[in-house]
């Protein structure tokens, strides 16, 4: 762990520095998280290019480190350390006197921190039974992305191969998994390693959507309120738990200490959800990929709501009309460089998180043509984003087995089935849409109050001030309009093979969401002792579904046994008895040995396979004559390059396995009920 800490650190001051060349004005806290993705994403990049040249040894990995330690001589210059001074001293002098917000505010983050670190120290533990998890959500995912990991660790996946479904290009967003794979290299545990990964990126995010809120709202009370909507997300599930308690016959100890069920998925209709549970556990790419996501829409937003200075100043008088060009100039081409470089950031999206890219392109399409007169900043911003992202988009699309044409097609309600729209909506996420509603007419009425105290109106300009009014308390609905626009479309349209895929740009129109709903509880909590009560209330309905499957999670009820301890044990001898690009033969299920040592699979889950929109049809095909020992078998392992099969109670569970045939080939490790056999010598 010690590794693993010291690493993020060394990244998050490298990141740290880059914030001072696009935020101005931030705190502290809030550029340390965001150095810490800012810098994770630049260690990444040269991370996957050095090894893509040189391999992924040790060496490699110290180069790129070093090499994304590079940004730092940014404090070389008299004028970036006087900045980082002056957050220095702000950061101090807001911990000075300990006073009741400051304790408050302090046990906030302490609070998420420890929530945090006790649920993602279930996404993986080990026991002398082998490797679990402590969410049926992950059960999937969990070997996914060890393969992902230890194909980089333990394959030399570079560039890389589909670890899954061989001979074709690796077009999952891998980065966060490269991340966590270059920290294995330099001396930590796999667990270790995606424990502090996730723990910090999970409390980047959350301050990263509290500044978001807070630039959007400004309020303070709501900034702290969204992230804790964010992760303890979930609808009217909760109906079913207190259904469960009443039949259950257990007192209210012994249940909430075992419960029967997840309350934000479940049979009964819910499909949305908690993020923790089902997006952030399990979608490790989502988690590296939101906040970078939410840094680039701060200044999207800070674009967007600022107004432009030259048509505010034309009606100032100026004494000298050149030196005021020159400024705005100068003051545009720095604004320029701003956002040319949060667009290099969003640019690298497509190998973190591609539906994150595209939840950006739709806010920027739209936000483009609401402020056209910002057209330099918006040209340099999508220089920024294709410089980077148009080149990465060419190599993952190129030679890749998944077929786009698989991920759009009609479909109505995402994943009500045969439920009615509003009903489903209405179970799934509880007050949440009413909230939005009420919040946006809440800031736009705020705004306007805003705008008429800072310019009192007079008869003779009252017209011309209403119209100024007017405009400016659409601001928030302007911004808001393609957020919703990323709920509409997930509701018309399946976005992936698998409709409840559309989660992952639906998401995106619930973060945009998040500000509009926290600023009418923290309004509601600011006002007398009754509506204190309606906002405890409305709040313990948006979060009480997902608490309680957060609280599974964290107090250890689900334990899946993902890898036993056969399985652990014949993948260290495949590690030292086989080349690190062997191509193995295994059963098509989620949890082959093969996955833990990192060689590659002829194909592997069918489940995530058709989720990519891979056709693997033909290869399962092969796969289960292969087993039967059929006689077509040996011609089907010369034609797809078999060079070593594994028998193992995964194979002979899920495929009619013809024991016999396997006799002719030598056996290369064994333990217990766990065959591997050479094909070619």
């Amino acid at each position: 762990m010690l590794i693993c800490l010291i690493l993020i650190s060394l990244l998050t001051i490298s990141g740290l520095s880059l914030s001072y060349l696009f935020a101005e004005d931030e705190p502290l806290l809030w550029r340390l998280c965001a150095g810490s993705v800012v810098g994770s994403v630049i260690f990444g990049l040269v991370c996957f290019v050095a090894a893509c040249l040189f391999g992924f040894t040790v060496p490699t990995v110290l180069i790129s480190v070093l090499a994304s330690l590079l940004p730092v001589i940014l404090f070389a210059r008299p004028s970036n350390r006087a900045n980082l001074l002056a957050t220095w001293e702000k950061a101090k002098t807001n911990l000075q006197g300990a006073d009741f917000k400051k304790i408050l505010s302090f046990a906030y983050y302490f609070a998420i921190i420890v929530v945090l670190w006790l649920f993602f120290d279930r996404a993986m533990f080990e026991t002398k039974d082998g490797i679990f998890t402590g969410s049926s959500h992950n059960l999937g995912d969990l070997p996914f992305h060890l393969g992902a990991i230890y194909s980089f660790t333990d394959g030399q996946n570079f560039p890389p191969e589909n670890p899954s479904y061989a001979f074709s290009k690796f077009t999952y967003p891998f980065m966060a998994d490269l991340l966590t794979a270059g920290f294995v290299r330099l001396g930590s545990s796999v667990r270790d390693a995606m424990l502090a990964q996730n723990v910090i990126l999970g409390f980047s995010l959350v301050v990263l959507l509290e500044r978001f809120t807070f630039k959007i709202t400004g309020n303070r009370l709501a900034g702290k309120i969204a992230p804790l909507l964010l992760l303890f997300s979930g609808g009217l599930g909760f109906v079913l738990f207190f259904k469960d308690f009443f039949q259950g016959g257990k007192d209210f100890f012994q249940f909430i200490y075992n419960l029967p069920a997840d309350y934000t998925i479940h049979d009964n209709g819910i499909r949305w959800g908690n993020a923790l549970t089902t997006l952030f556990l399990t979608q490790r790419s989502l988690l590296l990929g939101m906040p970078l996501t939410l840094i680039v829409l701060q200044k999207l937003w800070e674009l967007f709501a600022t107004e432009n200075t030259e048509k505010d100043r034309e009606d100032e008088p100026q004494k000298n009309t050149e030196e005021h060009g020159s400024r705005e100039s100068t003051r545009h081409s720095a604004l320029s460089t701003q956002h040319f470089f949060v667009g290099l950031l969003a640019g690298t999206l497509p190998l973190i998180h591609v539906h994150s890219l595209a939840a950006l392109f739709v806010v920027s399409a739209f936000l483009f043509f609401f402020r056209l007169d910002k057209w330099r900043e918006w040209i340099a911003f999508a220089l920024g984003v294709s410089f980077i992202a148009i080149p990465e988009l060419l190599w993952a699309l190129t030679d890749s087995a998944t077929r786009l044409t698989e991920f759009v097609d009609w479909h109505f309600g995402w994943d009500k089935r045969d439920a009615d729209f509003f009903v489903f909506w209405a179970k799934n996420l509880g007050l949440f849409i009413p909230l939005i509603f009420v919040g946006l007419y809440l800031i736009s009425s705020l705004q306007k109050n805003k705008e008429k105290e800072n310019h009192p109106q007079t008869n003779a300009d009252e017209r011309g001030e209403n119209t100024q009014h007017s405009a400016l308390s659409t601001r928030h609905l302007l911004f808001y309009l393609p957020f919703a626009f990323l709920f509409i479309v997930p509701n018309l349209l399946k976005l992936a093979p698998w409709e409840w895929d559309n989660i992952k740009v639906l998401i995106y129109w619930f973060v945009g969401s998040l500000p509009f709903v926290a600023l009418v509880l923290a309004k509601l909590w600011e006002k007398n002792l009754i509506l204190k009560f309606v906002a405890a209330a409305c709040f313990i309905v948006l979060t009480f579904s997902g608490a309680l499957d957060v609280w599974r999670v964290m107090t250890k009820q689900v334990n899946w046994n993902v890898f036993s301890k056969d399985s652990v044990a014949i993948a260290a001898q495949i590690k030292q008895k086989t080349q690190p690009n062997a191509l193995f033969l295994n059963a098509p299920t989620y949890n082959s040995a093969v996955v833990l040592s990192g060689r590659r699979s002829l194909m592997r889950y069918s489940g995530h396979l058709s989720s990519y929109g891979i056709d693997y049809g033909p290869r399962e095909d092969d796969v289960e004559k292969i087993y039967e020992g059929s006689a077509l078998a040996d011609e089907l392992l010369q034609k797809n390059k078999i060079e070593y099969i594994i028998v193992s109670p995964e194979e002979r569970s899920n495929l009619t396995v013809n024991e016999d045939f396997f006799k002719k080939f030598p056996v290369v490790a064994e333990v217990g009920r766990h065959h591997v056999y050479q094909v070619k010598k």
